[in-house]
């Protein structure tokens, strides 16, 4: 999974984390979705909430206008498939 940064400026892109900070959140969210997976919790249930809390922190970290214009990007880049993963072969 490539993450993406927020469109904002080098300075704040800077502050918001290395890629190797990224990785680790990254492992950590997955272990905790799977462990909430096995605890019967609904991923689609799941996944509003972690909208919510992540567009939650993006406001708090940045402000609502730069998280908007984050937001406002998110519908084109969905369509484009950047967040779909090819199924695996086996």
């Amino acid at each position: 999974m490539r993450i993406i940064p927020l469109p904002l400026s080098m300075e704040d892109r800077a502050s918001a984390g290395s890629e190797e900070q990224r990785r680790v959140a990254l492992s950590y969210l997955s272990e905790a979705w799977e462990e909430a997976r096995f605890d019967g919790i609904d991923g689609d249930c799941l996944a509003q909430v972690a909208l919510f809390t992540a567009l939650h922190e993006l406001v708090s970290t940045y402000g609502e206008d730069a998280a908007a214009r984050f937001a406002d990007g998110l519908g084109a880049r969905i369509r484009q498939g950047e967040f779909t993963v090819p199924p695996s072969r086996q």
